[in-house]
């Protein structure tokens, strides 16, 4: 399968990574000349548990060397998708699906907007990702990928995709309720990313202390709400439960948000807590730990961060 990847950070050069150590072709195109030139001239090389592997993705930063894909995903930050689902509007072929597997609420939406809603498939992933510099990632945890179809339903693209990325060692499950796929990694980046942008802890560490667990679940618990209120099944039973298992299972990684203030970037947190006090404002629900969360993180933003 052609699949090319707009937004080659820790995630997206995971993701490429692994497709083409499994023999499909693939495309990442990010905008960071270094890195590209990097996978290009040495490879992309994935730091795992039992050791360094290399992988060789083509990379790109002009998306009209790409040509129509047969799979285009988007892992850009939230901030971008506009920007992004454009760019993928470029690499259409009759049929091409296009994958959102990006943090955040809202971004499904804006690429139907650009490419079509009936192209349109939306996903969560539990992988976990560091970028550790030009053309070397960090592998810091696994877990499933779930996708979807933005009109519900099983389809048979669906399960092709889903294959396609367990034969790459991305173990992923088709899924007929995307609402519940994005809200269920909503909740689960409401719990851990901006905890661990201001606190500076590893995802694994907000479950070594009492204080970071009790905050973690009073922001989960007011999500629950505001989804309850929105009408949304949960895919899962306890949702504190599985926030502080995921946090467990991926206990080595840094968080988005922590990689993004640590680099003096901008965050998600608008897409993500931001997003769930306007949906709790808008159904009636209070969500006061979220908005001091959203508050904290966008002040953290304007600040130097040397200790990160």
């Amino acid at each position: 399968m052609k699949i090319a990847i707009i937004g080659a950070g820790a995630m997206g050069s995971l993701f490429g990574g692994r497709l083409a150590l499994a023999g499909e072709e693939v495309w990442l195109l990010d905008v960071w000349e270094e890195h590209v030139r990097t996978i290009g001239d040495k490879g992309l090389s994935i730091a795992t548990t039992a050791g360094d592997i290399v992988a060789r993705p083509r990379a790109t930063t002009k998306a009209g060397e790409i040509g129509p894909a047969e799979l285009v995903i988007i892992f850009v930050k939230s901030t971008a998708t506009a920007q992004a689902a454009a760019t993928a509007r470029t690499l259409l072929g009759p049929d091409t699906a296009v994958l959102t597997l990006q943090n955040g609420y809202g971004n499904a939406e804006t690429i139907a907007a650009a490419v079509g809603a009936d192209r349109v498939i939306a996903g969560t992933t539990a992988q976990g990702a560091t970028l550790l510099g030009p053309g070397r990632i960090m592998h810091g945890g696994s877990g499933e990928t779930h996708i979807g179809e933005l009109g519900g339903g099983i389809t048979a693209r669906l399960e092709k995709i889903a294959a396609c990325l367990t034969r790459a060692g991305i173990a992923t499950v088709a899924d007929g309720n995307v609402a519940s796929l994005i809200w269920g990694k909503l909740i689960v980046n409401v719990g851990i990313n901006a905890l661990t942008g201001i606190t500076g802890l590893k995802n694994g560490e907000l479950a070594d202390h009492e204080e970071t667990r009790q905050v973690l679940a009073l922001a989960v618990e007011e999500a629950v709400k505001v989804a309850d209120a929105a009408g949304v099944a949960l895919p899962y039973a306890n949702p504190v439960e599985k926030v502080l298992g995921i946090a467990v299972a991926t206990a080595q990684n840094r968080s988005s948000m922590l990689q993004d203030l640590s680099g003096g970037r901008k965050t998600e947190i608008e897409a993500i807590n931001g997003a769930l006090v306007r949906e709790g404002e808008r159904l009636g629900v209070a969500t006061p730990v979220n908005q001091v969360l959203t508050l904290l993180i966008k002040a953290l933003e304007k600040l130097p961060r040397t200790n990160h």
